[in-house]
């Protein structure tokens, strides 16, 4: 995709919206991962893929990165914008705090996508996948 939006206009989007669409990119790369490699049964992909876009392994995923000083300076930002973000809805399943990392991750995922940042994208999700996969999932 080439239309890829100034990170200027990027900064000025809130962390919600930064998270929704990082939501969006972060399932997307978890389908395609799952079919890759070979998974074609609903019910097994959406049991699979759970392990990696619930609000727990992305706590999960963000906690690990942010110990290992993955994220620039300017991830971090994001970071921090996502969770301290005022979100008008209870999470259902988890704590608030777990819900909270959930939005981050999801808001710097967000924000690399939408400002085009491709190369760092793919360490993210390299990275994401190898701590899920690493770590056995979440419990």
């Amino acid at each position: 995709m080439t239309d890829d939006m100034k990170e200027g206009d990027v900064k000025q989007l809130n962390a919600l919206a930064l998270a929704y669409a990082g939501d969006a990119a972060y399932e997307l790369f978890i389908r395609r991962h799952l079919l890759r490699k070979g998974m074609t049964k609903p019910n097994r992909l959406h049991q699979q893929a759970t392990k990696y876009v619930s609000a727990k392994g992305q706590a999960k995923i963000i906690d690990q990165l942010r110990a290992e000083q993955f994220l620039t300076e300017e991830e971090e930002a994001i970071f921090r914008r996502g969770r301290n973000a005022k979100s008008h809805s209870n999470p259902k399943h988890t704590s608030v705090e777990t819900y909270k990392k959930s939005t981050a991750f999801e808001a710097v995922i967000g924000y690399l996508y939408l400002i085009g940042s491709h190369e760092r994208l793919d360490r993210w999700f390299e990275r994401a996948l190898s701590i899920i996969e690493e770590g056995g999932g979440v419990s």
